[in-house]
């Protein structure tokens, strides 16, 4: 017997707990194809006027009523639904953020996240093989020349981001005020609800939103509901190609889109266009370096598979900015969420 290993510490466990927690991971594609059922069907949104059984909610979707029943009966065991008297299921909170509306909504991210990320993972062994995206390997071309192809997509891409801004990143949004200047450049903005949030108590200010053509009427539609019409409009393009002229950039969660090439390029295109002494915000959740648990290791995998980007430490932001004439100023992070804000200043000349 080895006496160094005999005197290491132990990092074993019963293999029982372990394979069931491994099998448990191993089956998550199953629990997530059956989320989206539930978030297509549009099934958390019915269950949320009452109870219902299997038989009323099948004849009212087009399906079949043992399926479904089987489908909810294994949901029960997550605790998106539970069983109720006389064979009826209800929704519980968890499974109510399937509804679109409702307090916390991930429906628009299930629809995206099934309907153009998971076959993508599926090639994930490719994209070790080849550097290649999944989403190229499976599609023959990048993600944003197929939404330009694909505009069925646009609606539920347009509701994640939302969702993301209302979630996750809220823990910033809420305190964070944006640096001084008159007008405030939103690229790749989505439908503007950042922008929205950070100008809303700011009627001194006015903005752009910038992104897909395609995204420019949920843009346009966001800016009417809130109240800022006369102040933000919303403009499609694409950013590579130029970008508007204005005293602050905002870029939200854009960068981590993009590898460090085509964010040199972005960040030239703002450079060009941006007014003397131009502030940048960027806003991004900086990659841990550890082996803690953090939500941008998750979303580093999906640049990787889904768009050749990527999450960065901090220090990576700042290199890139810096390598773009951009000097940072100050980096505000959430006290939740894993969120920060990124300050700089254009260097003059």
């Amino acid at each position: 017997m080895d006496p160094e290993a005999a005197s290491a510490p132990s990092n074993e466990q019963p293999a029982g707990p372990l394979s069931a927690r491994m099998a448990e991971m191993l089956s998550g594609f199953a629990v997530s194809q059956a989320l989206y059922a539930v978030a297509k069907l549009d099934l958390a949104a019915k269950l949320l006027t009452g109870p219902r059984t299997p038989a009323e909610l099948a004849e009212e979707t087009g399906v079949l009523e043992d399926p479904l029943h089987r489908l909810l009966h294994t949901l029960s065991g997550v605790g998106v639904v539970t069983h109720q008297e006389g064979g009826r299921f209800a929704v519980t909170d968890l499974g109510a953020t399937l509804a679109e509306g409702t307090p916390g909504s991930l429906r628009g991210t299930a629809l995206l996240w099934m309907e153009t990320h998971y076959e993508a993972f599926g090639d994930l062994l490719g994209t070790l093989r080849t550097g290649s995206t999944g989403f190229a390997l499976r599609h023959g071309q990048e993600f944003v020349p197929y939404l330009r192809e694909h505009p069925e997509h646009l609606p539920s891409l347009t509701s994640a981001m939302a969702e993301l801004n209302e979630g996750p990143r809220q823990a910033l949004l809420s305190d964070y005020r944006l640096p001084e200047g008159e007008v405030v450049a939103d690229i790749g903005g989505a439908d503007g609800s950042v922008l929205a949030a950070l100008l809303a108590d700011d009627p001194r200010r006015r903005g752009v939103v910038m992104d897909l053509p395609g995204v420019v009427p949920a843009a346009t539609a966001r800016m009417s509901a809130a109240g800022l019409a006369d102040r933000v409009s919303a403009v499609g393009g694409d950013f590579f190609a130029g970008v508007p002229s204005a005293d602050v950039y905002l870029l939200s969660a854009v960068l981590h889109d993009w590898p460090d090439e085509d964010c040199a390029r972005l960040l030239a295109r703002i450079t060009e266009a941006a007014r003397p002494g131009a502030r940048l915000v960027v806003i991004e959740s900086p990659l841990p370096l550890g082996d803690e648990p953090h939500p941008s290791k998750l979303s580093d995998l999906i640049m990787l598979t889904m768009a050749g980007g990527r999450e960065r430490p901090e220090s990576e932001y700042t290199t890139l900015l810096g390598a773009a004439g951009f000097v940072v100023d100050r980096t505000v992070v959430a006290p939740v969420g894993g969120y920060c804000a990124i300050e700089a200043t254009l260097k003059a000349g």
